[in-house]
């Protein structure tokens, strides 16, 4: 499976101390019709409003408030409506994810709180030395074409001794659907000592088409342009969303747990089993933990990703608190070293 951040860009060491620069920021910047199809707002507050003929949503922006009508529904929306009508309880889609904790798409507990900052120390199991700090934040909500989105960051960057031989500062940004749980759209920023780049990701549930796009600038080939649409299959998370979509499921023992990744033109399904549950101790405290293994299959069959462990904390907020994935010469690890939660 390829990620499309630098996570494991800090094992190539290079003779370079800085990160690359480019005397020309232009030739980074996307242009496409991405930009007509979205209408992306900033919002400081959003509450919904309850009336017997509508729900109205309203919402706080430049220090005016305005009532937004529901948008038309997604495609996949109306699908579930209708499903509805014909179940007793509200169901929940697609059917190989699992239900317990949910209403429909929403789960019955959020652990998202506007606010919350998880940062992680990541190391070699070799030699206790940081190479560099990873951060997950859940930033304040945005409204995507009129639907109310989360709003989650995650950025990588080297500390000062390791970048002298690798620099990175990484960050992505992914908005995901509130109601449906769905990601509509993630921005990369990538600053490397070997590269630049800025990438997007937009997934249309309508025409259920998944777009990628980038354009990267290297030292050796200068500017490179990539762009990618294949078939969406209904629910599917991308890469960055996954992490946090992980933490809406229940992880009981002997379960396992899957559900639809689309990523570099490939329609993947992730699934998780929980392997452990141990107590683990950490610079951040001590946690009761879920120990997880992940896998990934790619038209039905098994496509390995090596030896990946992912725990979680064992209660309703199911922080990530480790992330451990064998290479050839050893063991990278990220490991919580603070939380700060957010507020409803």
């Amino acid at each position: 499976m390829k990620l499309r951040i630098g996570f494991f860009s800090l094992l190539f060491l290079v003779s370079c101390s800085s990160i690359l620069k480019t005397d020309k920021p232009e030739d980074l910047k996307l242009k496409s019709d991405i930009d007509q199809r979205l209408v992306i707002e900033e919002v400081a507050e959003v509450s919904v409003v309850e009336k017997p003929e509508q729900k109205v949503m309203k919402v706080q922006t430049a220090g005016k408030q305005k009532a937004i009508q529901p948008p038309p529904m997604l495609a996949l929306e109306k699908s579930a409506k209708n499903l509805k009508k014909k179940e007793s309880v509200i169901a929940r889609e697609p059917l190989l994810e699992d239900s317990e904790g949910f209403i429909g798409r929403r789960p019955l507990h959020d652990p998202f709180q506007v606010g919350e900052k998880i940062k992680h120390e990541v190391f070699y199991n070799l030699f206790r030395i940081t190479a560099g700090e990873m951060e997950y934040s859940t930033l304040p909500y945005k409204i995507v074409n009129g639907r109310k989105a989360y709003q989650f960051a995650i950025s990588l960057k080297t500390t000062n001794l390791f970048s002298s031989f690798y620099a990175v500062d990484d960050r992505v940004v992914t908005l995901v659907d509130y109601d449906l749980w769905l990601p509509r759209l993630f921005t990369l920023h990538v600053k490397e000592s070997s590269q630049l780049r800025e990438g997007r990701s937009y997934f249309d549930f309508e025409k259920m088409k998944a777009r990628y796009e980038e354009k990267k600038i290297t030292s050796k080939k200068g500017v490179e342009e990539k762009k990618q649409e294949w078939d969406l299959l209904p629910y599917s998370q991308n890469v960055f969303s996954l992490i946090y979509y992980m933490r809406l499921f229940a992880w009981a023992d002997g379960k396992e747990y899957s559900f639809r990744v689309a990523d570099d033109g490939e329609n993947l399904v992730f699934k998780g089993r929980v392997v452990a549950r141990e107590t683990l101790k950490t610079d951040a405290g001590e946690f009761k933990a879920i120990k997880i293994k992940p896998e990934f299959t790619v038209k039905g069959a098994f496509k390995p990703v090596g030896d990946i462990y992912i725990w979680l904390s064992d209660d309703e907020r199911k922080i990530p608190l480790r992330i451990e994935s064998t290479i050839k010469i050893g063991t990278i690890i990220s490991q919580i070293l603070d939380y700060q939660p957010g507020v409803k």
